[in-house]
């Protein structure tokens, strides 16, 4: 599969997800009813009345909401979304009060949560047979990059993530601080939950020479993740696609990864759909050069934390395609540009 094509799979909406009550339910069916939570969760934020646009609906479902007082985006948080057994409640608000100790902290351009009327920084909602949690932020402007990225746009990026990850060494977290870690066990065990599908029963779902593929990678990161080092707070997700690029700077949005692991791992994130292109080296380079202005890092093993994102992902496809009949299609080119990539990085 191209790099395109994967791209576009990425960011399809689909046909039918799960819907609450364990059956097939249309997007629209699923997106109305999460509208209506999303309403009944700005009730308790300081807002006017506004207009309600939908935005997507994959990993969470958001909205934007435009009134007199501004723009923001309002965050309906699929229930799971940061592993078994974790609060997500706690997750979503240990993400926000790391964006607002960023803001506070340095001169980077993050999301700036906005609280609900008694302080709190989530709020619970239900509507129409669903409750979740929700989260709004102001918005922010900027051009997503992703199909028209220049080097210069993966140099401006390293430098954020490293001032980034010096404001986390930096900050101590409270002690009620809950977020994913990404360690061994996260990546290639059965933490996280996919979809609807728990890690393990993805890894059942896959193709046998993809499986195999996926466990020597497993092997081999057994190894290279505790060698490594440089393990602290990251973004976790800080691919183009969560970049805002606005009046020569860069904006970093969507924390919902945000947790403790390499900060290789996050270099790789950057660099990892560009890795299959002719003109790679050039993005390498300005992306670790952009870094290094700010801190020194060892990318010896980059291919191989790239590798470990591609896990990752096939992972995370592979439980999103048993839900979703548009990613169903497609799964075959996805274990198929999985093999190819595995091939490359390897090679080395």
């Amino acid at each position: 599969m191209s790099q395109g094509n994967l791209l576009t799979s990425r960011r399809l909406a689909g046909i039918r997800f799960l819907g609450h009550s364990g059956g097939m339910s249309t997007v629209r069916a699923q997106v109305a009813r999460l509208r209506q939570v999303a309403l009944a969760a700005l009730v308790r934020y300081p807002l006017p009345d506004g207009r309600l646009t939908f935005l997507t609906h994959g990993e969470n479902t958001t909205f934007r909401h435009d009134s007199a007082v501004g723009r923001h985006l309002v965050r309906v948080h699929r229930p799971h979304r940061h592993g078994r057994n974790v609060d997500s409640a706690a997750a979503i608000r240990s993400e926000l009060t790391w964006l607002r100790a960023i803001r506070t902290d340095t001169e980077l351009s993050v999301p700036e949560p906005l609280d609900a009327r008694d302080g709190a920084l989530a709020v619970e909602a239900s509507a129409a047979g669903e409750t979740r949690i929700c989260s709004v932020l102001r918005w922010m402007d900027g051009r997503i990059r992703e199909a028209s990225a220049h080097p210069v746009h993966l140099h401006r990026l390293g430098g954020a993530m490293a001032r980034l990850h010096d404001q986390a060494d930096a900050w101590t977290p409270p002690t009620d601080f809950v977020r994913i870690r990404w360690n061994h066990d996260t990546f290639f065990g059965d933490v996280m939950v996919y979809g609807n599908t728990p890690a393990r029963g993805c890894w059942a779902l896959l193709p046998a020479e993809v499986r195999t593929r996926f466990e020597e990678v497993a092997a081999r990161m057994a190894e290279i993740m505790p060698a490594v080092g440089g393990v602290g707070l990251i973004h976790a997700d800080l691919h183009l696609g969560n970049a805002l690029f606005h009046r020569g700077g860069v904006r970093l949005i969507d924390f919902d990864d945000c947790g403790t692991g390499a900060r290789l791992y996050e270099l790789a994130v950057a660099l990892w759909e560009l890795r299959d292109r002719s003109d790679y080296s050039m993005f390498r380079q300005a992306l670790v050069s952009g870094y290094r202005t700010w801190r020194d890092i060892d990318v010896t093993h980059l291919d191989d934390f790239i590798g470990l994102r591609q896990v990752a992902f096939g992972l995370w496809y592979t439980g999103i395609a048993q839900v979703n009949p548009a990613f169903a299609a497609k799964i075959d080119g996805v274990h198929h540009w999985s093999l190819s990539m595995l091939d490359l990085v390897e090679a080395g």
